[in-house]
């Protein structure tokens, strides 16, 4: 009997199996769904889908460059064991060659490039089903330079931190990978405190002066030397945070700054992913909206 489309897509919702293990599944047991279920769990395929809940913040990040666009993106899994296996680096290769070919907008667009073997979100629920634990794409990102500009791009362990910089002004490619290690190993978060929201510099202002009235030592100095200690805290909490200020990995001595000018160097932007940065927290306050809805 001929399997239709909304089959297989039933099948794939009640199992988070791979489209073409579905249609193999119902062809199998002549189109009937509930033993093409059984089906999958007998093969083992139909786990995927339990794995859902499961938090996946190992896994690997990546870089890749080809002519004036360079992509970063992250694949996690469950455990950094799984990251390593044959499979999943096979995985990571399939998807740089397509998210190259494609320069998605978004990590929605990347899940439905289709690839020979189907769309990235078909790929990624195979793979959870065949590797055995949950594999989730995470999120992509796509940088593209001018021809007078180029690209510093650098991976740690492997994966563990992926960052490429832009730069413009110089020719040299060390100067631009020594950039992209700055970025990964000091991760900043701006280029310089010109890039900083102006709501995030009033939150920390804020934040400090409060600090200043509760500490006893500032309460006989002036109004205008409370304003010049003010303006200092700031700075030095952005400072850490901007590429600019920050000292050169390299050069403790020496700001990333000077070394651009030294170089004749200027960094236009930067892109930096870790594996799982942010997911625990994510899962905390996720776990913290469900508690207080079911308070009310």
């Amino acid at each position: 009997m001929a399997i239709t489309a909304a089959q297989v897509k039933e099948l794939r919702e009640k199992t988070g199996a791979g489209m073409m293990d579905c249609k193999k599944a119902l062809t199998e047991c002549e189109g009937d769904i509930a033993k093409a279920v059984d089906w999958l769990r007998e093969k083992g395929i139909a786990k995927s889908a339990k794995k859902e809940g499961r938090i996946a913040a190992e896994g690997l990040t990546r870089v890749a460059v080809s002519g004036n666009t360079a992509v970063l993106f992250e694949v996690n899994s469950e455990t950094d064991f799984v990251s390593k296996n044959e499979q999943f680096l096979g995985l990571m290769n399939t998807l740089q060659e397509a998210i190259l070919a494609n320069k998605p907008a978004s990590t929605e667009e990347a899940l439905n490039i289709q690839t020979a073997e189907g769309t990235i979100n078909d790929l990624i629920i195979n793979a959870t089903a065949t590797i055995g634990e949950k594999i989730s794409f995470r999120r992509v990102a796509v940088v593209e330079k001018a021809d007078d500009e180029i690209f510093g791009s650098y991976m740690h362990m492997g994966g563990s931190i992926s960052a490429v910089v832009v730069v413009k002004g110089t020719a040299d490619a060390t100067v631009a990978k020594n950039l992209a290690m700055q970025v990964a190993s000091m991760a900043p978060k701006y280029v310089s405190q010109a890039e900083v929201p102006s709501e995030e510099v009033e939150h920390e202002r804020e934040l400090q002066l409060q600090m200043m009235k509760a500490d006893p030592n500032m309460a006989k100095k002036p109004e205008k030397v409370l304003e010049g200690i003010l303006k200092g805290k700031v700075d030095k909490h952005f400072k850490d945070q901007c590429l600019l200020d920050q000292e050169y990995f390299l050069e403790p001595k020496t700001k990333v700054s000077q070394f651009l000018k030294d170089n004749k160097a200027e960094v236009v932007t930067f892109v930096r992913f870790q594996t799982g940065e942010g997911i625990e927290k994510r899962e905390e306050n996720f776990a913290e909206e469900v508690a207080a809805q079911m308070a009310k």
